[in-house]
């Protein structure tokens, strides 16, 4: 089976955390919300998966689920790798409508850009969502204060990240490694790893995921 999301979650079997209030509202969101909505649709029809399984599965309530999938609400980082990880599927393959084009421009303006439940961590994938992969590209803001949790990725996932701007503190399992303009760090993702920004400035870095499997879309 594929990997589960390539974003923070939750592992299987954990309690579900408290009900996340989601983002605010932003005037894209109508877009990546249709996205996520008719692929959800899809995935769950193709499954053959009542909303009521998929809540238990994915440990998300009925009710947000059919919001999302009529696209009248967009979820966070967290309940979208949920909902991924219970399909086993990566998180970026709701974030695409299917093209058959052989060479794609991803416009800034048109990014679905996936965000935490206090706005201050941003994920935007750099490549487009189909055929067969071993690697993503993403492009990752943290704001002052950020403090992302990310649970373990599939066995012999790695993340390799690259600081843009400010400086970024990356946790992988019970160590800390500051990293400021310039510097990147290679680790395997399949332990509890984290994502921090102390400075007064918002961090950008870029984050190359791989996979030991082809990961189809």
């Amino acid at each position: 089976m594929k990997q589960a999301a390539p974003v923070p979650g939750t592992r299987k079997g954990e309690a579900p955390p408290p009900k996340d209030p989601g983002p605010p509202h932003r005037p894209h969101d109508a877009g990546i919300g249709a996205v996520v909505g008719g692929r959800l649709k899809h995935l769950r029809e193709q499954a053959d998966l009542s909303l009521e399984q998929l809540s238990r599965l994915s440990h998300v309530s009925r009710g947000m689920l059919n919001q999302i999938e009529l696209g009248r609400s967009v979820p966070t980082v967290t309940v979208l790798a949920r909902i991924a990880e219970a399909f086993e599927l990566p998180v970026s393959v709701f974030l695409t409508r299917e093209s058959a084009d052989s060479l794609q421009v991803l416009k800034l303006s048109e990014a679905n850009v996936l965000r935490s439940a206090d706005g201050r961590f941003t994920s935007r994938a750099l490549f487009p969502f189909r055929g067969a992969r071993k690697t993503e590209f993403y492009e990752l803001k943290l704001q002052p204060g950020c403090n992302h949790r990310s649970a373990a990725h599939g066995s012999g996932t790695t993340e390799n990240l690259v600081v843009a701007s400010g400086t970024v503190e990356i946790e992988v399992a019970s160590a800390t490694y500051a990293l400021a303009a310039g510097d990147a760090i290679h680790f395997a993702a399949d332990v509890p790893h984290g994502y921090r920004n102390r400075g007064s400035d918002a961090a950008v870095a870029y984050l190359v995921m791989a996979y030991p499997q082809s990961v189809t879309y």
